[in-house]
């Protein structure tokens, strides 16, 4: 084991990021175009990176396996972006969104680069307002906030429920320009496979043409790995049914350090299952806490005449209903973080008191807010004494067009008038805090190669705060990575075209064929999604919200013997040199039969309860906070990054030790 280097500069933390773009290295403009880089993924993160590069003067090869940018999963972003504005003049700054987040995230993140994210978060709304990003507004004219999960503030910047797709679509156009001038060379459809080293450097990939099959070799000086995370190790889970670990996952069988896998976000918002048929979740909103109201029944027997359909949750009145999260955390009420919303929902549901037919539903109700607003509305109209009837009119409309999308989109999938009838909710698999392990520059363990957005382990310790992904995607790839690049590349302004035509290149070609070819003639009996479903089971059930050591060794066994019957058993139709969908996604999942191990591995020796890692042996006894999780800042405020050694159980960690300067260490209490 080794203490890894993180490359945080020396200095007051105010002043380390500025001080750092001083005193590093940068490229003369005329010998950027000298220089190729290769942009894997092409969200908001990779998207940013490509198209700030390619406008810098860089060559940049982007590498998709949609058939368009548009289509990354950025898209689904719905409540909103982080910025510290302070438009709500509410006492917003710099450094409560850094606390706020770092607080967030349990006490696990890495401070510099959270103060970072914080500094430059306020460029970023500058720049996707440049850029045509329709931003809601307020009556004043100003950019319209609204507030999120574990924050006292309104500091969220958003565009209706489809803040994502309107950042992505900003990005998009800016790819699209550098595209339309020959700076970027866009690869749509092609998965990247390996990433290829030569002299102990990441120098190009090999990617797959997913409509021809064809094996191809593309060369740079530096590869920037911007692929999003791995929450489809779970099977369901919020993400796209192709959001996938495999170009992670491929540099870290390369020699880049996979840092904390077991910190996996559980959402709080999503549309319960409705059985075992279904291949994804669909996420709503966490912005929808902001004017809903969580509760279950506090009677049992209200609980199963519900779900025998002998009452509605209409029928309850407000001393029948139990608001648990306001019960609960007074102080922050609906708006705790999602790790603590998503625990509290499955207590509930645990102790029996879930609202649908599987028990595993809450309520999500909006008619306290409806009936608020719809006052405030004929108040302001001048309506005296409105009827029931014109208060929930008017409310209605107004929470139309805050969140009219989603409740369309709820409806649509439920077949459930959400104005009328409360929502129902329940917690899934959502976004991942562990990937790539990176430094202060974003590089990797592997020189040159560098992890951006949700790719890398990031700034958001054990818990993501809502809102604060689309910041860090849009951070990495506008306002850090052009910069810290320059750096590692300054020194390769003198060595030309890298060729393709090497061993190295060759080798790792070959290697891909050769893993493709032994895939496609297994020719078992099993789909590949049916062990993609074995998978799930055993990481939802025995990896996921709650943990306990048992549970986790008996995860990593079964996980291994998935693999072993995946690679004896698993059936792909089709040929290799040929569209091939089965075959993208039998790669896919093998690469998550290792990181499903490798993540209860992490789990295993992560003998604390923090964040959305909650073990079922470290919790508070007593007190004010008992029954909630018992963070160990004596044994754990490091980093776990692993290292490949050919088998996931094998894998040597490395740490990195966490300080804390700036911020005090202390229990994390929402109450």
């Amino acid at each position: 084991m080794s203490t890894l280097d993180s490359k945080i500069p020396e200095g007051p933390i105010k002043d380390k990021w500025t001080k750092h773009k001083n005193d590093i290295n940068v490229v003369n403009p005329a010998n950027k175009r000298l220089i190729d880089v290769i942009v894997v993924g092409t969200g908001l993160a990779g998207g940013a990176a490509a198209a700030s590069l390619a406008e810098m003067g860089y060559a940049v090869k982007a590498f998709a396996y949609q058939d368009s940018p548009r289509r990354a999963h950025s898209i689904a972003a719905q409540g909103g972006i982080n910025a510290a504005k302070n438009y709500q003049n509410d006492g917003d700054s710099t450094y409560r969104l850094f606390y706020d987040t770092v607080k967030g995230g349990d006490y696990r993140s890495r401070e510099a680069n959270v103060y970072r994210l914080a500094e430059v978060s306020g460029n970023i709304i500058d720049q996707c307002v440049a850029q045509g990003v329709p931003f809601a507004r307020e009556y004043g004219g100003l950019l319209d906030n609204r507030s999120f999960g574990g924050v006292l503030v309104s500091r969220t910047f958003y565009a209706k429920g489809q803040t994502g797709q309107q950042l992505l679509l900003g990005a998009y156009s800016a790819m699209n320009r550098q595209i339309g001038k020959g700076k970027i060379t866009m690869y749509n459809r092609h998965e990247m496979m390996d990433v290829v080293i030569v002299d102990g450097k990441a120098r190009g990939i090999i990617a797959r043409n997913m409509i021809t099959g064809e094996i191809e070799k593309h060369s740079a000086h530096a590869v920037v790995i911007a692929s999003g995370g791995y929450g489809n190790v779970f099977f369901l889970s919020t993400n796209a049914m192709g959001s996938n670990a495999s170009a992670a996952w491929k540099i870290h069988k390369k020699g880049a350090f996979f840092a904390n896998p077991c910190y996996t976000q559980i959402h709080p918002t999503c549309i319960p299952r409705s059985g075992d048929f279904q291949s994804k979740l669909t996420l709503m909103s966490e912005s929808l806490r902001n004017d809903g109201r969580i509760w279950v029944p506090k009677n049992m027997d209200d609980v199963k005449a519900i779900r025998d359909g002998k009452k509605k949750p209409t029928d309850l009145s407000e001393e029948e209903r139990d608001y648990y999260l306001e019960r609960r955390y007074p102080a922050f009420g609906n708006l705790v973080p999602r790790d603590v919303a998503s625990r509290a929902a499955k207590e509930r549901c645990d102790a029996g008191f879930g609202v649908n037919a599987t028990g595993e539903a809450v309520y999500l109700d909006f008619k306290s807010a409806i009936n608020r607003y719809g006052n405030e509305k004929a108040h302001v109209l001048g309506i005296h004494n409105p009827s029931g009837a014109k208060v929930t009119e008017l409310g209605e409309a107004v929470i139309e067009e805050k969140y009219g999308n989603l409740f369309q989109m709820y409806e649509k999938i439920v077949a459930e008038n959400p104005y009328k009838t409360p929502m129902m909710i329940y917690p899934a698999v959502h976004y991942t805090m562990g990937g790539i392990w990176c430094d202060y520059n974003l590089m990797t363990t592997i020189p040159g190669c560098y992890a951006a957005g949700e790719a890398n382990f990031s700034d958001h310790g054990a818990n993501r705060l809502g809102a604060s992904a689309l910041m860090q995607g849009l951070a990495d790839g506008y306002f850090v990575l052009p910069y810290t690049i320059g750096d590692y590349l300054a020194d390769d302004i003198r060595t030309g075209t890298i060729s393709t035509d090497s061993s190295e290149f060759n080798d790792a070609a070959k290697e891909v064929a050769d893993r493709l070819e032994k895939l496609i003639s297994i020719k078992g009996t099993k789909s590949v999604d049916s062990f993609h479903k074995r998978l799930g089971e055993v990481m939802w059930n025995k990896v996921g919200m709650a943990r306990n050591a048992k549970g986790l060794t008996e995860a990593m066994d079964e996980i291994k013997q998935i693999r072993e019957d995946f690679w004896k058993d698993v059936r792909i139709p089709g040929g290799v040199n040929e569209l091939n969908p089965e075959l993208e996604k039998a790669g896919r999942v093998a690469d998550f039969l290792e990181l499903g191990e490798l993540f209860a591995k992490d789990a295993l020796q992560r003998e604390e309860s923090c964040g959305g890692h909650f073990r079922e042996e470290s919790v508070e006894e007593d007190g004010l906070q008992k029954g909630e999780a018992k963070r160990n800042d004596k044994d754990f405020t490091h980093v776990a990054a692993w290292e490949y050694k050919g088998d996931p159980r094998e894998a040597v960690m490395h740490k990195e030790e966490l300080e804390f300067n700036d911020i005090e260490l202390k229990q994390r209490s929402y109450k």
